[in-house]
């Protein structure tokens, strides 16, 4: 027979609230394929899931009631949602670096539907988007992300006051580092583009008349390309190993 269970609801909306603040912005449970109540439903599990993990953090907080309750509601969601965020940030780095691969090899196509969201993207971005989510999902990362929300009761923990400098500093940290390894898995695109225009522009100067632009475009997408299709496994790879180092 449960002897409080008005107090074990009570943990239990708090570790729903920052599960589910998570959740909402989480790559992959988050996009606009995802119906709401499936979200919903997948957070009320894994906050029962992971109860007993968080059961001695939570419980002391609110067994003998606490006035200051809906506050601490707000706190948890809030710090669930600077969780999610940090991983988010790091798949989004994928269409800084699908635009970024999309300028350098000249494949300047119309912006189609994008896969997850409701947006428009270019097809390239829309494939390494896709790809690089689903070979996140493949590693798991996703049980790494539940397990340091169970982890961050520690850092966090419920009934204090919301750290916003800590959670700022986190997220400016979390962009920092995914630009500077979004950078490095385009840097060979990069390079290509740099070296191809200048041959373009020595082959300019030796023969003024022809309309090199015209010509060097298709040259220049069928080498990109060709880069693309021999550097998307190694990129990929690259960009799941380094999702350790980022959500750490």
């Amino acid at each position: 027979m449960i002897q409080d269970p008005e107090g074990m609801l009570l943990a239990l909306i708090l570790a729903f609230c920052r599960i589910g603040g998570c959740i909402m912005v989480l790559p992959g449970f988050s996009t606009a394929r995802v119906p709401v109540n499936i979200r919903l439903m997948m957070a009320l599990t894994i906050s029962l899931a992971m109860m007993p993990l968080m059961w001695d953090s939570l419980y002391p907080k609110v067994s003998g009631g606490t006035p200051d309750y809906v506050l601490m509601i707000g706190i948890e969601t809030v710090t669930g949602v600077v969780l999610g965020l940090v991983t988010r940030f790091y798949a989004l780095g994928l269409q800084f670096l699908g635009t970024v691969v999309t300028m350098m090899i000249g494949l300047n196509t119309p912006p189609a539907g994008d896969v997850l969201e409701d947006t428009s993207e270019g097809q390239l971005t829309n494939l390494l988007t896709f790809a690089g989510l689903m070979v996140l999902f493949m590693l798991d990362f996703h049980h790494q992300v539940f397990l340091a929300v169970a982890e961050s009761y520690r850092t966090w923990p419920p009934g204090g006051a919301f750290d916003s400098q800590k959670a700022l500093v986190t997220l400016v940290d979390t962009l920092a580092m995914t630009f500077t390894i979004m950078l490095r898995l385009a840097s060979p695109f990069i390079l290509f583009n740099v070296l191809f225009n200048v041959a373009i522009g020595f082959i300019n100067k030796l023969a003024p008349i022809v309309p090199v632009y015209f010509i060097s475009t298709p040259y220049q997408v069928m080498g990109g390309m060709l880069l693309f299709y021999f550097g998307v496994t190694s990129m990929l790879s690259l960009f799941a190993d380094a999702f350790g180092t980022v959500f750490r």
